[in-house]
């Protein structure tokens, strides 16, 4: 090639043209960094960290089928699965909220100990203002501690997050397969599609007394409802990181008028198939119960 041929093929690169007059690609963009790992997350699922007195598991970030397939026993209106990709790991409680902690972190408890009492019974009869009042106040006690970064923050965990913590990587009914007894759960009636019994309490259990999740995750399924943040809406919410926490212009409904927030995970007086990982149902965030907690999670919010 002359010398007067490689200017020009150089000024033509320039310009956007080949040296015969036509157009050449743009060059692709490069990548940018990647973001470095955040060093309060986790590195692996299931790992444990304890922050202001609260034992803390790990839930990476993955994606998951939420909801029930077609075919599964006892599935509910509500439940048509939805593709979600959670891109951020966060924390959550090993155990439901206990009337320890509360007691430690706000005081009074909230209610009557009608279901079980003791500080390693999970908190009830708490509503939804109240259990996001122990996060805020939760996150300030970890803070001056010196025990969590400023980015990070207690809340309380999505439907997705929770569903996706409740399986813990399984695709099953339930995180323990596709049947409940009540040796695996805290729950009152007839077992989810298995004949094994086990004993029906006819009230809360201390947290952990049951088996865990792959996650080291305990009463996921069984002893007390728990809050979600999300309002209720009448399908489930998919895509990247799903929040419906201030929703309500989509939210459902009730009959006279008002709104409800997502609980999930049965509880102590129900039968077996509500317990399933995809059962949800709601509740007026002003309304408490010796049915219904709340489990903590530790997340770093985007932006």
């Amino acid at each position: 090639m002359t010398r007067m041929g490689g200017l020009l093929l150089a000024v033509a690169a320039l310009v956007g043209c080949r040296g015969d007059g036509a157009p050449v690609a743009p060059p692709a963009s490069l990548p940018g960094p990647p973001e470095p790992p955040d060093p309060f997350g986790g590195s692996e699922a299931g790992e444990g960290r304890t922050v202001a007195g609260v034992e803390l598991r790990w839930c990476p970030a993955g994606r998951f089928r939420m909801g029930s397939p077609p075919d599964e026993a006892e599935r509910r209106p509500g439940e048509d699965p939805v593709e979600v990709a959670l891109t951020r790991g966060f924390w959550t409680g090993r155990t439901e909220a206990t009337q320890g902690q509360w007691r430690r972190v706000v005081g009074a408890l909230p209610g009557p100990l009608t279901a079980g009492a003791g500080d390693d019974f999970p908190v009830y009869a708490v509503n939804f203002a109240e259990a996001e009042g122990f996060c805020r106040r939760l996150t300030e006690i970890a803070r001056q501690a010196g025990e969590f970064p400023d980015r990070w923050e207690f809340r309380l965990p999505t439907e997705a997050q929770w569903e996706y913590a409740c399986r813990a990587g399984t695709t099953t009914a339930t995180a323990f397969g596709d049947s409940l007894s009540r040796r695996q759960a805290n729950f009152q009636g007839a077992p989810y599609r298995t004949d094994e019994g086990g004993p029906s309490l006819g009230r809360c259990a201390r947290v952990g007394s049951y088996a865990a999740n792959s996650w080291g995750l305990h009463d996921m399924h069984g002893n007390v409802f728990e809050w979600c943040r999300d309002w209720h809406h009448v399908s489930l919410p998919g895509g990247a990181d799903p929040d419906l926490h201030a929703a309500d212009a989509t939210a459902l409904r009730n009959r006279t008028g008002s709104l409800s927030r997502v609980r999930r995970g049965g509880c102590w007086a129900d039968e077996g198939w509500p317990c399933r990982s995809a059962f949800r149902l709601r509740f007026e965030p002003e309304r408490r119960s010796d049915l219904i907690g709340f489990r903590v999670a530790a997340v770093r919010p985007a932006g």
